[in-house]
């Protein structure tokens, strides 16, 4: 086998976390570049925002329909909004926000970033004194963050509203039981995971994306490629982190009620 099969992934890793915390000191450092964040945000919602809407009503109600009929099988019924509410905010929410946001808006940073690459534009700000890093990356990873945290709070309320209708309409639940019983099981906390999963997601498709682009080699091909790695690298570290950010929050937040 050769060795570079094994020395190939080793090094993109740490050139990658030794990029990310580039970007990190990059966000605090003078001056910002607030119209790129703007612009950035901007586009980012243009891209995603209703495409995480029609995902989010059908996440809800798959959810309401799955759990509603497994508790029902137990009698316990009224408990389905609360488990339903659960499912979206720990689960499908930062995780339906973070695929569109790393699909949508991570293929399109790559992508920026890659073509400037290859028309060596990035060449020509070093030239200039002027830090890619600094100018371009951060304002993306930052809006990046925000976004996703916005659309996770869509997809929670859509998908939580989805789940009350599929659930009232086809298995015959009770609105007032449905809306009851929300504090039940869940709390505040469980929204909080949610947030803090969507910033963090936001933050590694920004990233992964960003990375990518700017080691973009090759002519249109290369950009095309790092395109289509960012976008399966993201989504490899998304259900990563996911799982151990998961993990972490149920070892450390006990359950309601215990």
């Amino acid at each position: 086998m050769s060795l570079s099969v094994v020395t190939g992934p080793a090094r993109v890793a740490g050139g990658l976390f030794a990029f990310a915390l580039d970007v990190v000191v990059a966000m605090f450092r003078r001056p910002f570049q607030v119209r790129e964040l703007l612009q950035q945000a901007w586009f980012i919602v243009t891209v995603t925002i209703v495409p995480t809407a029609l995902v989010a009503i059908p996440f809800g109600a798959v959810i309401a329909l799955q759990v509603g009929g497994l508790i029902k099988q137990f009698g316990a019924q009224s408990f389905t909004g609360s488990a339903a509410v659960l499912a979206v905010v720990r689960e499908a929410g930062p995780i339906a926000t973070a695929l569109l946001v790393a699909g949508a808006a991570g293929s399109a940073i790559a992508a920026d970033l890659g073509s400037r690459r290859i028309r060596e534009e990035l060449d020509a700000m070093m030239v200039l004194g002027i830090n890619p890093v600094q100018r371009l990356v951060a304002p993306r990873v930052l809006a990046c963050m925000i976004v996703a945290v916005g659309l996770n709070s869509l997809v929670n309320i859509v998908g939580v509203a989805g789940g009350f209708v599929f659930n009232v309409v086809l298995q015959d639940g009770t609105p007032g039981a449905y809306i009851a019983s929300f504090t039940a099981l869940a709390q505040e906390a469980d929204l909080w995971q949610g947030m803090v999963k969507a910033l963090i997601f936001g933050f590694i498709a920004a990233i992964v994306a960003s990375y990518k682009g700017m080691n973009a080699a090759g002519g249109p091909k290369g950009v095309g490629d790092a395109v289509n790695e960012a976008v399966v690298i993201t989504f490899t570290l998304l259900f990563i982190v996911n799982f151990f950010v998961t993990a972490i929050y149920l070892q450390l937040v006990p359950p309601k009620g215990m």
